[in-house]
């Protein structure tokens, strides 16, 4: 390699993109149902009212409807049916015992639920809920839902623990999950094959309270809008697995939560125009703070290590008024939208409640390792960025500094670089960062990096 620079220089901004460039918007105005409202959450708000007498706005205290079949003593059950057709009525509820089920169908067929953030919390509407420090293993199940807010198997409350495996559930209306995990509960999942067809309804999905939530193998798909594959309010950590949206974001993580993958596909197809966030940005990975109460401010984790990343629509990342790391080794990117950055880390507009419009940026901690990027990185001038590149990885593509779109105060060190011995950046653009410090390559192409002194390297 050639033109190796030992550089290690701090300066003030240069801003040599335009302040359009930072917000990926669309034109085209929102045709979906949701109402925007303060704390929305892009991957997960309600797509209607609940139903006859329907609404949002959960309850504070636990509430959690009827059940058509209730196990409350411990045992093992096999080759059972559970229906339900009821309003605010789980299928099957296994409240506080120890239950083995082999072999079982739950049918949540029919009902309205009265409430939908009590069915997103609590576990009103599903198919089967786990609550009040239940333990139960679910094997060789067929898991049914065809009502709104029917979540297929919920995980509810501390101490509660679902251990499910080589299984099915299938739900197709909206607000409602394959697996949900709330209120710090367990769900550990293996070779399930999970698929939801309503809007609001991530397959792998975890709301007020989080928990824990662990998944080896298996297929995770999801067809309705804003259902991301997974949804985080919770530390979920999947392995082995094919993790699919259709219409919507792959991966949205929420506040002081992660998401940990080893060795997983997973493709999004983000809409232009029918997602709850769409007019705010376009995108396959959403890491952000809505405000909303459901997740804890704090530090935000993604970690992706071998696999592959695709995005059919949009920016591969994009991290908006939180604080996050993002760590990746060895992950297959592929990004099918030519106009898309690879990493877009802004603020918003405020207009879904994420933060206040001039001071709800971001700021990533990004580590590559033995990992190869491509395509364009924006940072605006209330964000920062500090990235390294280590081990053998390669960078081919350009990081700038562009203007807050709503006049924020900018902070220093925007766009700190590091590029370990052994890793390369490969530029395609002209760029302006704060600092670079280059222990292993660049090569220019003919480019620029501006500093923000206005130092220029070539």
């Amino acid at each position: 390699m050639t033109m190796k620079k030992f550089l290690s220089i701090s300066c003030a901004l240069l801003l040599a993109v335009s302040l359009a460039a930072c917000s990926k918007n669309t034109t085209s105005v929102s045709t979906d149902t949701t109402q925007e409202q303060p704390g929305d959450k892009p991957g997960e708000k309600p797509d209607g009212n609940g139903g006859p007498g329907g609404g949002f706005g959960g309850s504070s205290e636990v509430t959690q409807g009827d059940s058509a079949n209730t196990i409350s003593e411990d045992g093992s059950y096999s080759d059972t049916t559970y229906t339900s057709t009821g309003d605010d009525e789980n299928a099957l509820r296994v409240d506080g015992a120890t239950v083995t089920l082999d072999g079982i169908m739950v049918d949540k067929s029919d009902g309205a639920t009265s409430n939908t953030e009590n069915g997103d919390f609590y576990g009103v509407n599903a198919a089967l809920l786990a609550t009040d420090g239940a333990t139960v293993t679910i094997k060789n199940a067929v898991v049914k839902s065809s009502a709104q807010n029917g979540n297929g198997v919920f995980s509810y409350g501390e101490g509660t623990t679902v251990n499910i495996s080589d299984s099915t559930i299938t739900t197709t209306a909206d607000n409602s999950g394959g697996i949900q995990t709330t209120g710090g509960g367990t769900t550990n999942a293996s070779n399930l094959t999970v698929e939801t067809s309503g809007n609001s309804s991530a397959a792998i999905r975890s709301d007020r309270g989080g928990g824990t939530v662990n998944v080896d193998g298996g297929t995770y798909t999801s067809n309705g809008y804003n259902s991301p594959a997974v949804y985080s309010t919770a530390d979920i950590t999947v392995k082995n697995a094919t993790l699919t949206a259709n219409n919507s974001e792959a991966l949205v993580i929420e506040g002081q939560n992660s998401i940990t993958l080893e060795n997983c596909d997973v493709t999004g197809n983000m809409s232009d125009t029918k997602g709850t966030s769409s007019d705010e940005n376009v995108h396959n990975i959403m890491i952000y703070q809505s405000m909303s109460g459901d997740a804890d401010v704090g530090t935000s984790e993604f970690d992706m290590t071998g696999g592959s990343l695709t995005s059919n629509n949009g920016d591969m990342i994009y991290v908006t008024n939180t604080h996050c790391t993002i760590k990746m080794s060895g992950v297959k990117i592929a990004n099918n939208d030519n106009d898309a950055y690879l990493m877009n880390i802004c603020g918003n507009s405020a207009s879904h409640g994420w933060g206040t419009a001039g001071s709800n940026g971001a700021q990533v901690d990004f580590t590559a390792d033995d990992q190869t990027l491509e395509g364009n990185i924006i940072v605006d001038t209330i964000s920062t960025l500090n990235m390294t590149l280590t081990g053998n990885s390669e960078f081919t593509g350009t990081v700038n500094i562009v203007d807050n779109a709503d006049d924020g105060d900018a902070v220093s060190d925007n766009a700190v670089i590091t590029i370990e011995e052994g890793s390369v950046w490969n530029l395609t653009g002209n760029c302006s960062v704060t600092s670079v410090d280059c222990k292993g390559t660049i090569n220019y192409n003919g480019y620029t990096i501006t500093l923000a002194d206005g130092t220029v390297l070539s």
